[in-house]
């Protein structure tokens, strides 16, 4: 177990693809989304102990949802949880962790992981990742670690290397959610991982790339981290919150700078960010429908049906490839993977008199 080794668990989201599971008052990262007794933040914090202090993982979230983690992590202490005052995507996330971090230890070198992912054959994923966490300890280098791609998947960004046989490789470029006939193409190449969104690097390195490519951000950040650890930390965090701009760490760094590596990997993994991957990782019957609660089917394939309310039994009939869900004052009914309409979905219910309650 390396001291000079950090994780920062982001789990500030909202999970707007998995509503109306994951609503606001508590987000899918917070949920017992697999049936295993535990949320998807118990079960990321579980999985970096064997190779992480305890005292040196940190959660980052919004504020209304600190009192979760606290629930949830009772272990951690209040130094580790770092609260949000709005949401401004990862870059801003990733920064506020790192400066924090920056002011324990010059040398960290950190690991950042989304809270809300599944990852199977632990073992792997712990023997990646340490050997991405060595070749981070020289403090030049932005290293993500990229999953070898079992299907031309659309729902996942892309990571395109040149091809060697080294532990990292360097990035050539990255790719959003393609159409399928290129999904498709990067397949057949080789040369294609899927991004994880689980990244390692040096503190140094981190804090030079935000000076170099988001100087705006690390300026304000550096402005006020005298404050940082103090009584007055929140309210710089709210300062500081109210002039970064939202970007993801994607766009923000990893696709301009130069020294991007990628890890690859093969354990079995899935963002579970949408009801379509939940069903491919669901037990299923012999007709392909994963079912919760009390359900009975009939002609019915390719589906997902849950009932959340005890006592209280939900029928389908004659459906292919739909999402039946009754969550508490919500019930939906649409095509499973047609994860695009969700957004709207729920802009729309917030555009509604009233329509707060059901988000």
């Amino acid at each position: 177990m390396k001291k000079n080794l950090y994780v920062v668990l982001m789990a500030g989201g909202v999970g707007v693809r998995f509503w109306p599971y994951s609503r606001n008052a508590k987000p899918k990262q917070f949920l017992d989304v697999l049936g295993i007794g535990k949320s998807l933040l118990q079960s990321t914090y579980e999985r970096f102990l064997p190779i992480c202090a305890k005292e040196n993982i940190f959660i980052v979230t919004h504020e209304e949802h600190v009192h979760l983690v606290k629930e949830q992590l009772p272990e951690v202490n209040d130094k580790q949880v770092l609260a949000e005052p709005m949401r401004k995507n990862t870059a801003a996330c990733i920064a506020y962790a790192s400066y924090k971090i920056l002011q324990h230890d010059k040398d960290a070198v950190i690991v950042v992981s989304p809270a809300d992912h599944l990852i199977l054959k632990e073992s792997e994923f712990i023997s990646t990742l340490s050997k991405a966490i060595d070749q981070a300890q020289d403090q030049d280098k932005l290293i993500t670690l990229g999953i070898t791609p079992t299907r031309p998947e659309t729902g996942y960004g892309y990571i395109q290397f040149i091809p060697e046989k080294k532990i990292l490789k360097k990035v050539k470029t990255f790719t959003e959610k393609p159409e399928l006939s290129l999904a498709k193409k990067f397949l057949e190449s080789g040369d294609f991982a899927w991004n994880s969104g689980i990244f390692i690097w040096g503190v140094k390195a981190i804090i030079a790339a935000l000076q170099e490519h988001l100087p705006e951000m690390a300026e304000v950040f550096e402005e006020n981290l005298d404050q940082f650890g103090t009584d007055q930390e929140k309210k710089a965090i709210s300062k500081i919150y109210t002039q970064c701009k939202s970007i993801s760490i994607d766009y923000g760094i990893m696709e301009k700078a130069t020294n991007v590596y990628v890890c690859q990997a093969n354990f079995s993994w899935s963002d579970l960010g949408s009801w379509n991957s939940i069903h491919d990782i669901s037990a299923k019957d012999k007709e392909n429908n994963t079912t919760t609660g009390q359900v009975l089917v009939y002609d019915t394939r390719n589906s997902i049906i849950r009932s959340s309310t005890p006592g209280r039994l939900l029928i389908a009939q004659g459906l292919n490839g739909y999402l039946v869900g009754e969550f508490g004052n919500v019930i939906i009914v649409c095509e499973k993977e047609r994860e695009d309409l969700f957004r709207q979905f729920v802009n729309d219910v917030k555009a509604m008199k009233g329509g707060g309650e059901f988000l």
